[in-house]
């Protein structure tokens, strides 16, 4: 069992940066890869970044590609989401998730076992 919770959301103008955190605790870290989700009124629910268990291996989705960048800092049990130049469609509430599944990086949302509550980004025009 692994207990997510993700902090660092907030209000934020149109081309401004804002760090989500995600920390961890029950089980070591390090054993998941990690993800980062969100969700925006009236639509699913979509990946947005991606990293393995070292945090060697990242992923991030096209619409985020150069602007948001994830990270880990498995001695403290950390994930992170560092992003910069938000624009108003980034507005959603973000999730912090963890795998079991033994892939390098894990991509999609059923291959998730553990969620944390997410938090609210909402970016201004």
């Amino acid at each position: 069992q692994v207990h997510l919770v993700e902090s660092g959301g907030g209000l934020v103008q149109a081309g401004g940066s804002l760090r989500l955190s995600c920390v961890a605790s029950g089980r070591t870290f390090s054993n998941y890869a990690m993800g980062w989700f969100r969700q925006a009124p009236g639509k699913e629910r979509e990946l947005v970044a991606a990293c393995s268990r070292s945090g060697a291996s990242i992923y991030s989705v096209d619409s985020v590609k150069g602007r948001f960048t994830i990270s880990r800092d498995n001695a403290k049990n950390m994930g992170y989401l560092q992003m910069n130049s938000l624009k108003p469609e980034d507005t959603a509430v973000y999730q912090c998730a963890a795998a079991r599944k033994l892939a390098d990086v894990v991509v999609k949302g059923y291959d998730y076992d553990y969620w944390g509550p997410g938090t609210q980004v909402t970016v201004s025009s």
